[in-house]
């Protein structure tokens, strides 16, 4: 709990308020059945007056437990809104400042339902904290008194059905916490299902797999409805034990009262007032070990956001390192790298120098590790063995914001994001002026479309960014990554999605416009990176050749046969 009292301390005057109210409702409702026992007494005496003025009393008492229950439903809500906010906001926060070897070990869909589904648990358990733990303690033990005080000679009746109560609450409840652990892992299966499934609708569509989809969602949404079953059968069993054992406690009071009244008159009126107390008794167990229950799922949930707020982020940056402008010299030196859970090294002994300025081509088949080796740069990941430098600074000893003001990542996949197209290039940019987006837009090629748009740069992106094709999406998002004018500049087979003539003109632009930036770009077409002043071929892992293109053709057997391969294809082309 000591997780919830640090979020708790900002709202310490609302939970002394909302104890204060839970403690004036409480005192009401033990108050009540006593009154109503002189209400009855006075019935009996057939005393008018007495009947009107304790009528009253009764009338006020509800209307004073009445506003004490509204003020702290208003005080307990606003502390579990305002603590949910924080925690949300907080969990939110260190996921972004996650890498993305963190981000893998829970994934995407995991994280979501830990933002949405597990906070709303903790902002029930809070919400059920303050309105019942100082309620349970005084409503049992003020019931339990006031009963035995009411008719002592029954008080084995209370002690009886209180062990009965605690006994099905024991079975009952201590089940229903496992079940609701369950239930959060199965909401998380049921989430990552549907998210792959709708991102992914085009793929299922398009390999007929709607039905396979539907079986694989069925089958756990199955599951799902099977542990809700369980657990909605166990509240049907439970409330009518309960019930079953206040009635018979109940019968059983009225049956005994009915041999002591001919001896005891007054025992008549205290009836009425020792059942309430009964039925309060029962329902402070009763809401005691519901309360427990959804504990139970509430501390899972607890728990699960402080597995995100405790991991350590693989990636740690030196603060003390001072802010610089970094001019693009990039080092590789000997660098070894294997993905966390893998036991195969994705790269090996990689190294080669990139200098200021230079257009660094990156070769090699699929699966050679060519993606692995830039997202080094950046420091997406740290390499496992050797450095990686930035103006001979190894990258664990480079200021944060220096290396990202410095290095600009364009990927294959284009991600745009909801909102409007300067949206979407501020994010290269904060302050980004209608100038800059302008340029960036031609450096991408991107003007020729964003200016058919009636509102230009303020045109919509819908959602997953649907209303663009896929090779408007490559050009907005090259915009994006050259706003900043990048030291560094990635582009990861950014251009796939581009015509010949489109793309030619991208690395026009790039080489008139950005003659400063380190740029290194990732192409499956040896085309796309000719005239690069130098060309970085991997197999495997390895670097198998060094060199400009005319160098690699001249001298290394791995690019003449990439190059070989793909100039036998242009020219089947050209014939067909």
């Amino acid at each position: 709990m000591g997780f919830l009292v640090k979020f708790a301390k900002k709202y310490r005057l609302d939970i002394f308020w909302a104890f204060i109210s839970i403690a004036v409702m409480t005192g009401s409702a033990l108050w009540q059945p006593k009154l109503l026992q002189k209400v009855m007494e006075a019935i009996i005496k057939n005393d008018s007056n007495q009947v009107d003025k304790l009528g009253f009393q009764l009338i006020l008492i509800a209307v004073i437990g009445l506003v004490g229950g509204a003020i702290n439903t208003i005080f307990a809500a606003k502390v579990a809104q305002g603590m949910a906010a924080d925690i949300r906001e907080k969990t939110y926060r260190k996921i972004q400042d996650f890498s993305y070897a963190n981000i893998e070990k829970f994934s995407a869909g995991n994280l979501v339902v830990r933002l949405t589904n597990d906070i709303t648990q903790i902002q029930n358990l809070v919400m059920m904290f303050l309105q019942s733990l100082l309620r349970i303690p005084i409503l049992f033990i003020g019931s339990f008194i006031l009963a035995i005080m009411t008719l002592p000679k029954l008080w084995w009746i209370i002690i009886v059905m209180v062990i009965l109560i605690v006994f099905v609450s024991g079975l009952s409840f201590g089940r229903m916490g496992r079940y609701f652990g369950k239930m959060q892992k199965m909401i998380d299966r049921v989430n990552t299902l549907a998210k792959e499934n709708l991102m992914g609708v085009r793929v299922v569509k398009s390999f007929v797999q709607e039905d396979n989809e539907i079986k694989r969602f069925t089958t756990t949404s199955d599951e799902m409805r099977d542990l809700n079953i369980v657990i909605g059968n166990l509240f049907a069993i439970i409330v009518p034990a309960f019930m079953l054992i206040a009635n018979v406690a109940i019968a059983a009071s009225i049956y005994f009262v009915g041999n002591m009244v001919d001896t005891d008159p007054s025992t008549l009126a205290a009836v009425t007032s020792f059942v309430n107390y009964m039925m309060q008794i029962m329902m402070a167990i009763i809401i005691g070990g519901m309360m427990s229950t959804f504990a139970s799922r509430g501390l899972v949930s607890v728990g699960r956001i402080k597995e995100i707020l405790a991991t350590t982020n693989d990636l740690n940056y030196n603060n003390a390192a001072p802010v610089t402008e970094l001019t693009g010299k990039v080092e590789f030196n000997h660098v070894d790298f294997t993905y966390p859970g893998d036991d195969e090294a994705t790269l090996h002994d990689i190294s080669f120098t990139a200098e200021p300025g230079q257009m660094i081509g990156v070769v090699g088949g699929t699966g050679s590790g060519k993606s692995t080796l830039v997202q080094l740069i950046p420091r997406l990941f740290d390499p496992t063995a050797g450095t990686v430098k930035i103006d001979d600074i190894d990258l664990k000893d480079v200021n944060e914001k220096s290396l990202r003001k410095a290095v600009s990542f364009v990927l294959q996949r284009a991600v745009l994001f909801s909102g409007t197209i300067a949206d979407n290039l501020r994010q290269g940019k904060k302050d980004a002026t209608l100038a800059d987006m302008q340029r960036a837009a031609r450096i991408a090629q991107a003007a020729e479309f964003i200016e058919k748009y009636p509102d230009t740069y303020d045109a919509p992106v819908e959602e997953r960014s649907s209303n663009f094709s896929g090779g408007q999406k490559q050009r907005l998002s090259i915009a994006r990554g050259v706003i900043g004018n990048p030291k560094i500049l990635i582009l990861d087979d950014s251009t796939s999605a581009l015509d010949a003539k489109s793309e030619k003109l991208v690395k026009q632009a790039l080489d008139t416009e950005l003659k400063d930036t380190t740029t290194f770009v990732i192409a499956e077409k040896i085309a796309s990176v000719i005239n690069a002043d130098k060309i970085i071929v991997l197999d495997e892992g390895r670097v198998v050749g060094e060199g400009s293109h005319a160098e690699l053709v001249a001298h290394n057997k791995f690019y003449q046969e990439i190059y070989q391969t793909q100039k036998a294809k242009e020219t089947t082309k050209e014939v067909q």
